[in-house]
């Protein structure tokens, strides 16, 4: 993991003065040199000779604690906040404050890096569940309409539908400097279109900021985040933070839950005139009116969900099963003809799609049972995919440590009460003690319906699934999805679950021989 380039940068950048780079974003007691910048940094340990270096406000530490540290390793600048500038005291750097040092940090990596959205359609998507599925669902339909896309977001970053290996800055939205270079870096390799997850972390700290969105669009608000944010209305406002006017032309909303009806609310109140409304309620523009299952030959399962729009009636074929992609599929068609595609090829690029980590069938042969992998991991999500998949079920639930400790037991009641056999387990657990994770679990489990289990680690409590599932059951891993790895007490440990689906599969069949 560590092998992986820390970001990616164009091969030209355009040259800008350090004057011209930050004017009327941040001030300073003194003139700032007249020098070229030749690259933007947030931390410390990056910092290259001609580098602007900016010291940011953290959790634990003041990034201005490093000025020293950046000045020896060549940074021409600081940006910081007021706090930061006393802290900075006399390292040898001009030093340039900003209400603001993130925003400004946003702005300055936009004019450095050529602002590469400011020419190129690019969408955004946000909400607490679907952001993925439905940019991947986007990128798809980009790409069968002859763009070549390139995508951001929680799977990392893509081209052309290919990963481009990288390490993250953050789990989805990354810190504006990098963000902003690597979409410079993908302009480079041919992209002409950008489709990107909106993380709420991610908008309320303007890492999104200076990105110029064509098309944006919202999939639903549940519980989520409220580690960070306290309550589910500072959630919300950070979510609605992308639907600001002046920040994209067109608005697409799932208008099927309360923060939905709201959002578009707020929307047309701004007065503006872009905005479009899907979901199966009410009199959305984008109406969802069936979507039934589909079993092919080979055991894959997808559905075929019927639409209408504009007096129309339409239908399509997904390859990914569940309600809510039902959903996201109608929100990127809206989007997509928002932006001017044409819908019979977003169609035949959405209805192609699955997605790594996201209800993906994991094939075990005739032998096997039915098992799905999925990302959901809040208590919306957990019931959603457990009653998109055909009963009986076991699941395999875990909650992750070090985050909002109320949805744990909310997790343990819904993932309980839509399955047969319920496994809890570890997913993770990062600084925290796991059995107290576990724990919370369980207390909410408790009553819900199906027969609860405790079993540890990770593995095990798939092979036990797999192992419980009689014929004709479905096995549901949820909470992980795509993720490589497992943190414990802050060490990191290879942990796919398509992987450990596969390995526990094989141990039983050779016990069995």
């Amino acid at each position: 993991m560590t092998d992986l380039p820390a970001s990616m940068r164009p091969a030209s950048t355009q040259q800008v003065r350090l004057p011209q780079l930050l004017d009327g974003l941040a001030e300073g007691s003194s003139p700032l040199p007249d020098v070229a910048v030749t690259d933007l940094a947030f931390d410390s340990r990056r910092v290259k000779p001609g580098c602007l270096y900016f010291g940011l406000p953290g959790l634990k530490v003041h990034g201005a604690s490093f000025a020293e540290v950046a000045h020896q390793a060549g940074a021409i600048a600081m940006v910081t906040d007021p706090a930061g500038a006393l802290l900075a005291g006399d390292a040898g750097l001009p030093v340039w404050q900003a209400p603001r040092p993130r925003l400004a940090m946003a702005l300055a990596a936009k004019r450095l890096f050529g602002d590469p959205t400011g020419t190129r359609l690019t969408f955004g998507v946000t909400g607490t569940a679907g952001k993925t599925t439905t940019c991947l669902m986007l990128d798809a339909a980009l790409r069968a309409s002859g763009f070549h896309s390139g995508y951001v977001g929680s799977l990392g970053f893509w081209l052309d539908g290919r990963s481009l290996p990288m390490q993250r800055s953050t789990p989805t939205t990354p810190e504006s400097v990098d963000l902003q270079a690597m979409l410079a870096a993908m302009g480079e390799r041919g992209a002409d279109s950008f489709v990107m997850e909106a993380s709420s972390v991610g908008l309320d700290l303007d890492r999104l900021a200076g990105v110029s969105f064509d098309v944006v669009g919202f999939t639903n608000l549940g519980r989520d985040h409220l580690d960070y944010h306290g309550t589910i209305e500072a959630y919300f406002q950070a979510k609605a933070k992308l639907f600001q006017p002046g920040w994209a032309g067109q608005a697409v909303i799932n208008t099927d839950d309360a923060f939905g009806q709201r959002l578009a609310h707020m929307i047309e109140s701004a007065g503006n005139p872009g905005l479009t409304t899907v979901g199966r309620l009410g009199d959305a523009d984008w109406r969802l009116l069936d979507n039934q299952a589909i079993v092919g030959a080979t055991g894959a399962i997808g559905q075929r969900i019927s639409y209408q729009h504009d007096g129309q009636t339409c239908q399509v074929d997904l390859a990914m099963p569940g309600d809510f992609n039902a959903a996201n599929a109608v929100l990127a068609l809206a989007m997509a003809q928002a932006a001017g595609l044409p819908e019979s090829d977003a169609r035949a690029g959405i209805g192609q799609l699955t997605a790594q980590g996201r209800m993906q069938r994991i094939d075990l042969g005739e032998t096997g049972p039915q098992v799905i992998v999925d990302m959901a991991h809040t208590p919306d999500a957990v019931a959603a995919a457990l009653r998109a998949v055909a009963r009986p079920s076991v699941a395999v639930v875990g909650c992750g440590g070090d985050r909002d400790k109320g949805k744990r037991g909310i997790t343990g009641g819904v993932a309980a009460a839509n399955c047969d056999i319920l496994i809890v387990t570890d997913d993770n657990p990062r600084t925290e003690d796991p059995a107290a994770i576990r724990a919370a679990i369980l207390e909410g489990a408790a009553g819900a319906g199906a027969q609860v289990y405790e079993v540890v680690p990770r593995q095990q409590a798939v092979k036990t699934a797999l192992t419980m599932a009689k014929p004709g059951w479905t096995v549901v891993v949820l909470g992980r999805g795509d993720e490589e790895y497992q943190e414990v007490a802050g060490r990191l440990a290879p942990l796919y679950d398509p992987d450990v689906v596969r390995a526990a599969w094989r141990e039983i069949l050779e016990g069995c021989s």
